[in-house]
């Protein structure tokens, strides 16, 4: 009798062990619904929405995947949501020039956008442009504001620029510009504003050397948030404070937290780019621009 109960306990915890070993999906954990490919794009790098007109701009290098090469040719299209292109090569619309447009941003009527050692701002009404020279920068990639300030990433000189004002459209006098972050070994690519005045950046550099997620608190030496993923390059931070983000070695659109860690949601890309999220009725709408096969994914995230 007593060597059957013991056995039973012994049963009893091994059961309990092996279930604490078997992973539990999290609670915050998105699926994906749905999938929408659409071809018919040259080289598009990123893509930011108007909630104001609902409608996307794509960024495209157009000529060919030389993305630091000045050739003149970059353009940026105006996209349904459905993947429809409405106004190919909107921007520039006044005789400007644009090589390679990357990462883009959109408040207001505003559109700003990376290119190679510049940062271009684009009001969305009247069409008018202003590029402003990036010193020191040398492949600028992402953008994103937070506060009064914008930062551009650049992912081969391992540095964050900062802008401010953010809108520097018909001033006088230009903008400010200084470099909130250098020489740390992280080679910037993504960039979202975090919590509490940080800055959320992505390392990418290759294969051989992945890179992780880190929060820098501008001026500050960069915390170290994941571990090294990969080639990190779109970013958006949700409002519970997980990440969704593509990496180049895996192919991959993930999500991300703390405690889950890499959560892959949809895989198959050769180049995933700086993606575009919107937020709807069944979750996340997640449109990725695939730099390589010229097409754009749109990616229905929900619980």
């Amino acid at each position: 009798m007593i060597a059957k109960n013991w056995t039973v306990i012994a049963f009893g915890a091994a059961f309990v062990a092996m279930q604490a070993a078997i992973p539990c999906a999290s609670a915050n954990e998105l699926k994906v619904l749905s999938v929408k490919t659409v071809t018919g794009f040259g080289y598009p790098e990123s893509v930011a929405y108007d909630p104001t007109e609902k409608v996307l701009y794509v960024g495209d290098f157009v000529s060919a995947l030389k993305p630091a090469e000045k050739d003149g040719k970059g353009k940026i299209n105006k996209v349904s949501l459905d993947g429809k292109i409405l106004e190919k090569g909107i921007f520039p619309a006044n005789g400007e020039t644009l090589n390679k447009p990357k990462g883009i941003w959109i408040k207001g009527r505003h559109l700003w956008v990376a290119d190679i050692d510049s940062l271009w701002e684009f009001d969305l009404k009247t069409k008018k442009g202003k590029k402003l020279a990036l010193p020191g920068i040398i492949y600028a990639n992402d953008v994103t504001i937070m506060g009064r300030a914008i930062y551009i990433s650049d992912n081969r000189a391992d540095k964050v620029a900062r802008v401010e004002p953010i809108d520097f459209l018909n001033a006088k006098a230009g903008p400010k510009v200084t470099i909130a972050y250098s020489g740390k070994s992280i080679f910037p690519n993504g960039v979202y504003p975090g919590g509490h005045g940080t800055l959320i950046i992505e390392g990418y550099q290759s294969k051989d050397k992945p890179h992780a997620i880190y929060e820098l608190t501008p001026d500050k030496a960069p915390k170290q948030l994941s571990d090294n993923i990969g080639m990190l390059d779109g970013l958006y931070r949700m409002k519970n404070g997980d990440l969704i983000a593509t990496d180049w070695v895996s192919g991959s659109l993930f999500q991300w937290n703390k405690k889950m860690g890499v959560h892959k949601l949809a895989e198959g890309f050769k180049g995933p780019a700086d993606l575009c999220v919107i937020p709807n009725a069944k979750g996340l709408l997640v449109i990725v621009p695939d730099l390589v096969k010229g097409e754009l994914r749109f990616v229905q995230l929900g619980k």
